[in-house]
């Protein structure tokens, strides 16, 4: 299967030099000898204590004669001359013939090939203390020659140990009676404080949990906090004392130097109107058209926006800004949510403005096909004010940099206005969250769980170091508290901050047990007790199944197969890279698809084959199309091209089942999204360089209305519909607002032609980036056709009932494929739904699709169409006697039956 993920590297440069620097220095002398090495290395933690009875070993020494832990408090545990050096308290172990249980084996499937000990019931009582230092295994042979020595994962076993009683726990701020009581969880630590104005006030621990807490006076609100943690750290190999933000964290001060004590129940954080907000009328998953939305993309290059609001969350209260007015307009249409690219608490972006840098050139003096305008992005990225925020840093505080003043609750309160204001417009609001990874581990500044709890949060690997496969430092949300971080930190945006949904990034690395337990929690929320009513909140996220975890290695997923059924949705890949062609990362760019001109108008892409080739291809992308408009269902049965009767499930797609989905809603649709090049940019590489104008808008709404038109969900990236261009940049993370912004005026352009997009992820492309950013263009005129057209498409979709059907049995009722099979005409898709007929036509010319069933029943053009924006889908006919419809070239045409 295709691999869908972002790169989102963190920018560190010198600073990852001078905390190396900084690491070693923490080491003592001799705590990693040169010749610790292979099975005697103790920089490595290839042991695992899954449970207070039982480790699990990934290599066995043959010759090992004896097996135990040693614990050392102190951490000075080191190997010398063959010897383990320093005083530690021993742990027992034997020998568990049979290996781990069954129910170990199903908790721990990657372990189950490995040697396990049973801890001696006498030493079991230990546990608790020798998880407060260092824990390594050691294997001896008869003659006493050590030939094991390693460290020892421990989350199984503090699970074990805490988790019953701390996912009970209420932790970080909690208010009783106006005092503040604020609790960490941190088991493993040997003291914990709190540090405020100067002060350190011990914590006390609770034995049962592993939860350290202090009460302190009302005085304590609105005041900046951090923990004070002196623990075992296995990345610095010394006992460290940690000064650290809290994990719960509700408010920050600028920056996220420290936590602020705050209660969100306030009304001084309450707007006005926010305790009586009316929220717009919810809207099932199964019915949901979705804009996909980054907050400084939105209102940054807006001059209609107030000065001080660009870039902020306040600018979503500008009612009377360009993009304000464009939100009302796809609103009014049957838009009915804005989802937010990240809006927690970003580790990369300085939140001042006064901190902030700007390109240091002036870009809009260069040429359409400069390196220039790339060369002074570049230069400041890691400065600036932007990044699409996929590196949290604190999960449950809105970001600073988007408040026009990032100390404190103002941040809350902004964050406030702007879901109400968009609320206001006629949108619910849904928040794209990052469980999956944090921006850093181990002792970087930026870490925060891994410096309270270390080696617990973060997903370790068989050696101990951490997993990465998301690009970043991966969570483990398979553990207790990491999976009640998620939970905890979804409840709290959805009662304080009203948000509708929530979007999961990497979805398939969390199991698919935390992701229902989220749904579980979400559903127990009600307008009476919590002021939302948990069960209209919607979810979904990308169950793509890569990694570490891939095939269900280590947990079940919240993967694409595995979510069906469970009326959480995932992102579909199928029809999108049917519809554009090819895949994100091939070689070539211009890999045709079903609306790129494949076969019906082929460009010069050597990648494409020849003729009976491409239409080979084409027909099966139709058959991928057809799976989609179906809304993924893998038991939908149908004629393909090649005239066999199919399910979805048996269509194939890169040697996986094109239809997964159970019902309407497992599956979300989608051409473009902030990861790849847009929807525009894709289409400029791969049709024909001499595409018209006019004919690139049409290609632009005939790929949306695949997805648009789709049963379940569909998700448009903001601007898609007015041409958005990012000049070609594939991964504009980083980019900044010169490739980013939204350009609300079309006078302004579509953001193509802006220079070569930036070296470090396009540079491969710049070949075939360069002759079109001299030589595509749209104008006005497109951007706002094409814009006028999908809001006449949305129209039909939300206003029709047929195109959201509840079960996989009512689809396979309504909707059919009349002319599937090996006659279909390549480039063309006719769909029958209900008292619709829906045909798409890519191809250049005109072309007549006769379906004889419905001949001698009258059919006009819809009359969003035909009394709409676009005068050549108005030419569409049809005759009644013998049920030929006829729709012009790169066009999609809507009949119904009745007259409206």
């Amino acid at each position: 299967m295709a691999q869908e993920f972002r790169h989102r590297t963190v920018a560190v440069t010198g600073i990852v030099l001078a905390l190396v620097a900084a690491l070693f220095a923490a080491i003592p002398a001799g705590a990693a000898p040169p010749h610790e090495s292979g099975p005697v290395d103790l920089t490595k933690s290839t042991a695992q204590w899954i449970d207070r009875a039982t480790v699990a070993v990934q290599r066995d020494a043959d010759d090992a004669a004896t097996t135990r832990l040693v614990a050392d408090r102190d951490g000075e545990l080191v190997v010398r001359d063959g010897e383990l050096a320093g005083e530690g308290v021993e742990l027992r172990l034997r020998q568990i013939v049979d290996g781990l249980s069954e129910a170990q084996r199903e908790k721990f499937p990657h372990l189950a090939a490995y040697t396990a000990y049973e801890v001696d019931a006498r030493d079991r009582r230990r546990a608790a203390d020798a998880l407060t230092g260092q824990v390594v295994l050691t294997q001896q042979a008869a003659d006493g020659t050590l030939v094991t020595a390693t460290g020892v994962q421990t989350q199984g076993v503090l699970d074990d140990l805490y988790a019953a009683r701390a996912t009970k726990a209420s932790l970080g701020p909690v208010f009783r009676d106006g005092r503040p009581t604020l609790s960490v969880w941190a088991p493993t630590a040997h003291s914990v404080a709190l540090e405020r104005d100067g002060e350190r006030v011990p914590m006390r621990r609770d034995d049962t949990s592993g939860v350290w807490s202090v009460t302190g006076p009302a005085r304590w609100t609105g005041t900046p906090y951090r923990y004070v943690v002196k623990v075992w750290s296995p990345s610095a190999r010394a006992v460290v004392t940690n000064t650290v933000t809290d994990p719960y964290s509700l408010a920050l001060t600028a920056d996220s130097t420290h936590s602020v004590v705050v209660d969100l129940d306030a009304t001084s954080l309450a707007p006005k109107g926010w305790s009586t907000l009316r929220k717009p009328k919810a809207v099932p998953l199964r019915d949901a058209q979705i804009q996909e939305l980054h907050i400084r993309d939105f209102s940054a290059s807006d001059r209609t926006a107030k000065a001080r609001h660009r870039g902020t969350y306040l600018a979503f209260t500008d009612a009377r800004s360009k993009g304000s007015r464009h939100l009302r307009k796809l609103a009014r249409s049957g838009t009915s949510y804005v989802h937010l690219l990240p809006a927690f608490d970003i580790a990369t972006i300085p939140e001042r403005r006064k901190d902030q840098k700007s390109p240091g050139c002036d870009l809009a003096s260069h040429a359409a096909d400069s390196d220039k305008q790339q060369e002074c992005v570049a230069a400041v990225a890691a400065d600036d004010a932007y990044n699409w925020g996929y590196d949290p840093f604190h999960y449950t505080v809105p970001e600073g940099s988007y408040a026009t003043d990032p100390r404190g609750t103002r941040r809350t309160v902004e964050f406030r206005k702007m879901v109400k204001a968009l609320n206001g417009e006629g949108l619910r609001v849904v928040m794209d969250v990052v469980y999956n990874h944090t921006a850093a581990s181990g002792q970087d500044p930026r870490s925060v769980l891994d410096r309270i709890v270390p080696g617990y949060y973060q997903r370790l690997l068989t050696d101990g170091t951490v997993a990465n496969s998301t690009c970043c430092a991966n969570t483990a949300p398979e553990n207790a508290m990491m999976g009640k971080l998620v939970v905890d930190s979804l409840v709290t945006w959805a009662k304080q901050y009203k948000v509708d949904g929530f979007r999961f990034d990497l979805m398939g690395h969390h199991p698919k047990a935390n992701i229902l337990a989220v749904r579980t929690a979400l559903d127990a929320l009600t307008s009476e007790k919590d002021g939302v009513d948990g069960k209209r909140i919607i979810l979904y996220g990308e169950g793509w199944n890569f990694g570490e975890v891939a095939d269900d290695a280590r947990f079940v997923q919240a993967t694409q197969r595995n979510m069906a059924g469970t009326g959480i949705a995932t992102f579909s890949d199928r029809a999108r890279d049917a519809v554009r062609g090819g895949g994100p990362f091939d070689e070539d760019p211009g890999v045709q698809g079903f609306a790129s001109g494949l076969y019906t108008d082929p460009n010069s892409s050597a990648a494409d084959g020849t003729p009976a080739q491409q239409k080979a291809r084409l027909l099966h992308y139709q058959d991928l199309i057809k799976v989609g408009l179906t809304g993924n269902l893998a038991d939908y049965t149908f004629t393909d091209s090649s005239g066999r009767t199919v399910k979805g499930s048996d269509v194939d797609y890169n040697g996986a089942p094109a239809g997964y989905a159970a019902a309407p809603g497992d599956a979300l649709a989608y051409v473009d999204a902030h990861d790849n090049e847009t929807l525009f940019d894709a289409l400029a590489f791969k049709l024909p360089q001499a595409t018209s104008p006019a004919d690139r808008a049409r290609m632009q709404v005939l790929a949306m209305a695949t997805a648009t038109l789709s049963q379940g969900p569909a998700l448009s990236q903001a601007g898609t519909d007015r041409l958005r261009s990012k000049s070609l940049d594939r991964n504009s993370f980083d980019s900044g607002n010169w490739f980013n912004a939204l350009h609300w005026d079309c006078r302004d352009g579509n953001g193509f032609g802006r220079g070569l997009p930036p070296a470090a992820d396009n540079k491969d492309k710049w070949p075939y980036a360069r002759p079109l950013l001299t030589s595509v263009r749209v104008g006005c005129e497109d951007i706002e056709a094409a814009a006028a057209a999908y809001r006449d498409l949305l129209k039909i979709r939300t206003t029709e009932s047929v195109f959201g059907q509840r079960t996989a049995d009512d689809v396979q009722r309504t909707l059919s494929f009349p002319l599937s099979g090996r006659g279909e005409t390549p480039g063309v898709v006719t769909m029958r739904l209900g008292d619709l007929v829906v045909i798409v036509n890519a191809t250049p010319e005109r072309r007549e699709q006769q379906v004889g069933a419905v001949a001698g029943t009258p059919y006009h053009v819809h009359p969003a169409q035909r009394k709409g924006a676009d005068p050549i889908v108005k030419s569409a006919s049809y005759e009644q006697s013998s049920g030929i419809f006829t729709v012009p070239g790169r066009t999609v045409a809507v009949f119904s039956r009745s007259v409206r």
